[in-house]
């Protein structure tokens, strides 16, 4: 449901930043433990404590710390108050709380194996499907969070609205990607620009980057009605985001972003084959169909030397730099100066990035 490792902090927050938030996660965490709607036993209080820690941290906090830094940019100042910058990471933490639960009930869905660097939450012993509950539990806390923390703020409902519609976007994203790229009806003929542009832009996009912006806007005091270009700009930049990974899965240094590339052995919906699908002539289409999806190094070899005879490096640069040049022009076409900060400030963060 969620890409790995989205790169997406302004300014990838400063060393006292990050501190501020790490603070305020325990604080929520406590709260969250001693939540008065629920009589907690000593065990599920356990359960719930070492649940909470092992989804919610071990990322890098990217989109938490990207409502921090937006934010800072809107108001238009280095340090927040104490106040602001509860809000501010309180937010931020409700996003990554989102992203665990997208990532706990994700691991499943793909029957994966290990996620950042440690067994996925529902391959730990006495886990197992109790995992999908953690997931619901998961979801539960951002509306408790927000509740206590927002429930008298003029953009409470806003904020619910936000977080109700990226989460249906996300979820609705991926359903496409799973019935798209179901077991046992593997079919190319499926995939497409355009199935491809979907799934990416409502399963990654939309959380990754316009949920950080928005909840800095809401913050602000901003209608976000008045925001329909940025979000725009933004989504875009996510499906932007997504095709370099889609790249570097296949192009990166395995040494160097961290993780062995798997999406032709997987069969992903990869911008790289959907490109491919549209470049092949008759007999070119034949060994794609033929090698793609099998994990025989052989057939992914084969694969790969197809990329290279479609010359989709080449393919590739072009794409990132039409796209670089739409989204600067169309950030510098906002007439909001702080706004455009924000923007150009994502955007400098992952253009030509190699991991």
């Amino acid at each position: 449901m969620a890409t790995a490792g989205v790169a997406v902090a302004n300014g990838s927050g400063g060393a006292d930043t990050k501190a501020a938030f790490k603070e305020i996660y325990s604080k929520l965490k406590e709260e969250m433990l001693e939540d008065p709607a629920f009589e907690f036993t000593d065990e599920s209080l356990q359960w719930i404590d070492r649940m909470v820690d092992y989804n919610v941290l071990g990322g890098k906090c990217n989109r938490g710390l990207s409502v921090i830094d937006s934010y800072k940019i809107l108001r238009g100042v280095d340090v927040l108050s104490k106040e602001e910058t509860f809000l501010a990471c309180t937010l931020g933490w409700c996003i990554e709380w989102l992203q665990a639960y997208f990532l706990v009930l994700d691991d499943i869905m793909d029957n994966s194996q290990t996620r950042r660097g440690q067994p996925c939450w529902f391959r730990v012993p006495q886990v197992g499907l109790i995992a999908v509950n953690d997931g619901i539990i998961l979801r539960n806390h951002i509306s408790r969070i927000l509740q206590r923390h927002f429930k008298g703020k003029p953009y409470y409902v806003d904020l619910i609205d936000l977080f109700n519609e990226v989460e249906f976007k996300t979820a609705s994203g991926q359903l496409l990607d799973l019935i798209t790229t179901h077991e046992g009806e593997k079919d190319l003929s499926k995939y497409n620009l355009t199935v491809h542009r979907r799934i990416v832009q409502y399963k990654t996009a939309y959380y990754s980057f316009y949920l950080p912006v928005a909840c800095a806007l809401l913050l602000a005091g901003e209608n976000l009605d008045n925001f329909g270009d940025v979000k725009n700009i933004l989504v875009e930049m996510g499906t932007y985001f997504q095709v370099q990974d889609d790249y570097l899965d296949c192009y990166g240094d395995p040494d160097f972003i961290g993780k062995i590339g798997t999406d032709i052995e997987d069969y992903k919906c990869s911008w790289l084959v959907v490109q491919a699908l549209e470049r092949t002539d008759e007999d070119q289409k034949k060994i794609l169909f033929e090698n793609y999806g099998k994990s025989d190094p052989a057939c992914v070899a084969k694969v790969k030397d197809l990329y290279k005879e479609l010359n989709l490096e080449e393919v590739f640069h072009e794409y990132e730099r039409e796209s670089y040049t739409k989204l600067t022009a169309d950030i510098e076409a906002q007439p909001n100066k702080a706004v455009q900060t924000v923007l150009k400030s994502f955007l400098h963060k992952i253009y030509k990035r190699d991991k």
